[in-house]
């Protein structure tokens, strides 16, 4: 299950998320916000990381207008590795090397198609479970 949440800045490109999560058949919950007015992005952020902490969902997506703000609320639950991601290659890289389980978009830095291939590498990614990864990991965590 996979967990999302946008201010009004992401709503619109969460929209366009959704749908395709629809389209690959993958299960998500929607953590809001539920329409385009204006509104506080930590609420939803905090919302998305602690369902994936608290292990309800195995990953999450979020999204505000630079993909900043969410991704600094969501870093500050404990478990969570929230990566910003406005390219494939990053997205990859973080799956592979640091087992990120949020992925944070900017929604006024990214458009639909690039960031629907981003949520495609990210989703798809396993983590290499590399010994050294699983060290740097323990040392981001302690």
């Amino acid at each position: 299950m996979i967990a999302i949440g946008s201010d009004h800045g992401g709503f619109a490109l969460k929209q366009e998320i959704l749908a395709h999560l629809r389209s690959r058949g993958l299960e998500f919950k929607d953590f809001g916000t539920y329409t385009e007015a204006s509104c506080d992005y930590p609420i939803f952020a905090k919302a998305v990381a602690r369902a994936v902490a608290e292990g309800e969902c195995e990953r999450g997506i979020l999204i505000c207008g630079t993909g900043i703000g969410v991704s600094i609320t969501a870093n500050k639950q404990p478990g969570i590795r929230c990566a910003l991601c406005g390219d494939c290659f990053s997205a990859k890289a973080t799956r592979e090397h640091n087992d990120a389980n949020i992925l944070a978009l900017g929604a006024r830095v990214v458009g639909p198609g690039l960031a629907l291939l981003i949520v495609d590498t990210f989703l798809d990614t396993p983590f290499s479970n590399d010994e050294r990864h699983i060290r740097r990991i323990s040392l981001i965590e302690d």
